[in-house]
């Protein structure tokens, strides 16, 4: 309450943002609040700064709504936001890039009793300029002087900036000098606005003519002025004319930063001159200046460019023992510089060490490696790059790669990608074997993917070494007990693997049907049919219901072998699991029982089964087959039939014309 009520007081800008950083710290802004409002309730006066506190508070917090709703609620304390209070909102929702919230506050705030300042203008012109709206810009420095506001140089530097930044540096320069001639004096960092900008646009000439200008008007450079400047020379490949600005600098007693030496040991470099880069760089050490990742990406391309590649390689592992180097860009210069050498290998090597470092490699390392190892006719390497590439070595590099550098997904988004590849499984099957490598496990669904495929393609044998090769990667799972079962297997005894399976999946409690009934396909799709048999019964032991496309791949390769003892039950137990099959499967089942000799009666029981089910069958037809014996298409002849009760045989013909 005290802040509160004396906050008006605190006339310095320090003691005010002393006020906010505490209530910020502390995080006392709901206490500040209830303080206001009970100071509210004994009608005791508050003024608009004292609200303005809370809103900064808020800002700084980057807790733009809060400081949206605080501001907001002014008019129920009876004190009515002036220009300070307006150009304090303006900041929050700048900052927030709410662009449509700054000209409805600028139009409130003209239908009330508070005037925009100069700061008010220079917030919004600056917000236009920040989304290219220029006109708009323009507009509102016509509307200030309409207004009486006069624009001083931040609100000119404002425009002037947001022009540069948007690449139209021949209009900043213009209203440049209708800045002048309107008296308003630049200011350094006015013309080092525009030297960055003419700098950036690769026009050397115009920053040199600046220089005489800023001169003119009695300034002298300052670090910024000569950053820009030598960037400007470097990148116009000046190098010389760079160095001597760099020694003037030096002369007038400016000691140079980071950016500065980064900037020099890139121009070096790139002239081939890496000895004196190198020294440079021990010099900033020597100062005390702690290089960045840009001094040694700089000094490592220059040594991969004159082929002193040990020398490269060596920088970039002294580096690499600091985390904040894991740089993808130091990597791909070094595997460009050793393919362009001949050194494939190499480079191979040093691809394969960045993702143990977690450093991912861009589109841009993937090329050039697979460049490398097509010049020296390393085809098929290349061929599986390219895949890898597309898939990603880890479980967020293909995403990275299709959805941009801040979107990243998880392993399951890959694993659903890779199932997709059903038309390139060989490719698939290479890409897994390199996540093995690498370190990267597949997980389950990948796993049920390559071994579908497998299935296909009548290796079931593989398939089963897969799904082990899976179990062994799972922690909870004991990789004794996982060889004892594979020996079973090869023994053949697929009763005893099941079962040791399912044991383990309880034990766990990780029970999934995918894997069983992937195998049980398997099997069917291999003629395997004793093996297809045994994983439903003992799945049956567990009382796990098997899904209905198990039950007709089981059905269908029973009939095939003759065992249709064995397809009766399996139908019999979709009858009991209330699952209504295809007539497909259903008029093999009969036609089977039908043919065979001693089997007729199944038939007949079968379809008053059927029909107590659901199935559908029709009457319309019973007569018909009464009379004639047989199917109406006169496939299935039933003179040897004998009298039946009841109209069983009729349903089975129905059914089979269906």
């Amino acid at each position: 309450m005290w802040v509160a009520l004396k906050f008006e007081s605190l006339v310095d800008q320090h003691s005010r943002n002393e006020v906010s950083c505490t209530l910020a710290t502390k995080e006392w802004c709901s206490l500040y609040w209830d303080a206001i409002q009970l100071l509210k309730k004994y009608r005791i006066f508050i003024s608009s700064e004292s609200v303005r506190a809370l809103i900064r508070t808020y800002s700084y917090m980057g807790l733009a709504e809060e400081a949206i709703q605080c501001f907001d609620r002014m008019s129920k304390f009876d004190c009515e936001p002036d220009a300070h209070a307006y150009n304090t909102i303006l900041k929050v929702v700048l900052k927030k890039d709410l662009f449509v919230l700054p000209f409805l506050l600028y139009n409130v705030m003209l239908s009330s009793n508070s005037l925009p300042d100069d700061h008010t203008y220079t917030l919004l012109i600056g917000g236009f300029c920040k989304i290219g709206n220029f006109n708009a810009a323009l507009e509102m420095l016509d509307d200030m002087s309409k207004r009486g506001v006069l624009p001083d140089v931040k609100t000119y530097t404002a425009i002037i900036y947001g022009l540069c930044q948007w690449k139209k540096v021949d209009e900043a320069f213009r209203l440049f000098n209708t800045m002048k001639e309107n008296g308003c004096l630049p200011t350094l960092r006015c013309y080092n606005v525009l030297i960055d900008g003419f700098r950036k646009n690769g026009r050397t000439d115009e920053v040199l003519s600046l220089l005489s200008l800023l001169r003119i008007d009695g300034f002298a450079l300052n670090l910024q002025s000569y950053c820009s400047l030598i960037n400007s020379f470097i990148h116009a490949k000046r190098y010389s004319d760079a160095y001597v600005w760099y020694t003037k600098m030096f002369k007038r007693g400016i000691v140079p930063d980071v950016t500065l030496y980064a900037i020099m040991i890139r121009g070096l470099s790139e002239e081939g001159r890496v000895g004196e880069a190198a020294k440079m760089l021990d010099e900033m050490i020597g100062m005390g200046l702690v290089p960045d990742a840009y001094c040694y990406i700089a000094l490592i391309k220059g040594f991969c460019d004159i082929g002193r590649l040990d020398q490269a390689r060596s920088l970039q592992l002294e580096v690499s023992k600091d985390e904040q180097f894991h740089n993808a860009y130091t990597y791909t210069i070094l595997i460009c510089g050793m393919c362009r050498n001949g050194m494939v290998g190499e480079a191979r090597e040093i691809f394969n060490q960045m993702e143990k470092l977690g450093c991912l490699p861009s589109v841009v390392t993937f090329s050039a490696l697979m460049h490398g190892l097509c010049k020296a006719r390393r085809i098929e390497e290349a061929h599986l790059l390219l895949h890898e590439m597309e898939i990603g070595r880890s479980p967020s590099l293909f995403f990275r790669l299709s959805q941009g550098s801040n979107r990243v997904f998880d392993s399951v988004s890959l694993q659903k990608k890779v199932e997709q590849m059903a038309n390139r499984e060989d490719d698939a099957f290479k890409i897994r074997e390199h996540m093995l490598k690498h370190g990267c496990q597949p997980g389950l669904s990948n796993s049920n993917a390559h071994m579908s495929w497998l299935n296909k393609k009548g290796k079931v044998s593989m398939a089963f070494n897969l799904y082990f090769e899976y179990l062994k990667s799972l922690p909870r799972w004991d990789n004794d007990s996982i060889n004892v079962l594979e020996n079973h297997f090869i023994r053949e005894n697929v009763k005893e693997v099941i079962r040791g399976l399912l044991e383990m999946d309880f034990k766990c409690r990780d029970f999934n049907l995918a894997p069983y009934t992937i195998l049980i396909t398997g099997f069917y799709m291999a003629k395997k049919v004793d093996e297809a048999l045994a994983i439903f019964s003992v799945l049956g032991e567990f009382n796990i219901n098997i899904n209905p496309t198990s039950c007709v791949h089981l059905i269908d390769i029973l009939c095939d072998e003759g065992k249709l003892d064995d397809a009766v039950n399996i139908f019999l137990y979709t009858l009991e699991k209330s699952f209504m099959l295809r007539p497909r499967i259903c008029n093999k089942l009969l036609k089977c029982l039908l043919l065979s000799i001693d089997k007729k009666d199944y038939a007949i029981d079968l379809v008053d089964m059927m029909q107590s089910h659901g199935y559908c069958l029709n009457s319309h037809q019973y007569d018909k087959t009464m009379e004639n014996g047989y199917e109406s298409g006169g496939l299935l002849q039933f003179q040897d039939e004998p009298k039946v009760q009841g109209i069983g045989m009729i349903r089975c013909n129905i059914w089979l014309e269906h």
